[in-house]
């Protein structure tokens, strides 16, 4: 079974679930290794998605003992990239024993395509086409994090989803970002939370096949699970997805080294 570097819990605002049960699904599910990567966006509309780091820290570490003959945890972070926070989000980083980075555009235009307004306004393929230009510019002068979480995010809540969307429509813009990750060592994630909005994982098999044709080797998975009930959702379907996309390994992240698992 492929590691879960994606999750969230009670430490998370968009979450409830008892970071206690989502240690016991990965148990459940025979996961060997898992990472949660609880909300930080700074400066984020209303206020919304800040860590109680230090709890939260503390909570983790607690149980990586407690479940060290079971399960392997990970200590890690999602953080909202912003081109504006490249220093506070460094200071930030630095000041925990993070594991694992994940950098995620959440915004565009000041929101979150998750509310949909966006797309009311300019329409799915304009709002897709500036979420992939404000990722290779928030990319550019974003801190040090091991992987780029969902690059397609934005095509979840699209008004029409993915009839807008195709790798060849937005190649320029997703090549800058892809060619940006190889150059600056960073992993691109698999996210299998898009099989449950969508028909394929974030980003889209095109996408992860052109990483590793311009160059790129990590590649991390997560399922994004709010909840148990979706952790490892889709996971049946990654190692054929990754071998056909040219990948043999996967990428896990320990003290942010990364580590190199056979996929099959």
């Amino acid at each position: 079974m492929i590691a879960d570097c994606h999750m969230h819990t009670e430490f998370s605002a968009d979450s409830e679930t008892k970071i206690t049960d989502q240690v016991e699904q990965a148990i459940a599910l025979n996961i060997p290794r898992i990472c949660f990567t609880d909300h930080m966006d700074m400066d984020f509309p209303g206020g919304d998605f800040q860590l109680n780091t230090e709890a939260y820290v503390k909570r983790v570490l607690e149980l990586q003992e407690e479940y060290k003959d079971k399960i392997s945890i990970g200590l890690g972070v999602e953080v909202g990239l912003q081109e504006h926070l490249q220093e506070r989000l460094q200071a930030y980083v630095d000041r925990y024993p993070f594991d694992f980075v994940i950098g995620s555009m959440h915004l565009i235009y000041g929101e979150d395509p998750y509310f949909g307004k966006i797309f009311d306004r300019v329409g799915d393929a304009e709002a897709y086409r500036e979420y992939f230009q404000a990722t290779h510019k928030a990319l550019k002068k974003a801190p040090q994090i091991q992987t780029l979480g969902h690059l397609d995010y934005v095509v979840r809540y699209g008004r029409e989803k993915d009839k807008e969307y195709s790798y060849k429509k937005f190649q320029d813009e997703i090549d800058e970002v892809l060619k940006l990750l190889v150059e600056k060592g960073i992993a691109l994630e698999v996210n299998t939370a898009g099989f449950r909005m969508l028909s394929f994982p974030n980003p889209h098999p095109d996408v992860i096949r052109r990483y590793r044709e311009l160059g790129g080797e990590m590649i991390t998975i997560g399922s994004d699970a709010h909840t148990p009930q979706v952790m490892a959702y889709g996971y049946d379907k990654l190692p054929a997805l990754l071998e056909a996309c040219g990948f043999r390994y996967y990428t896990v992240f320990y003290q942010k080294k990364p580590r190199f698992i056979k996929i099959s």
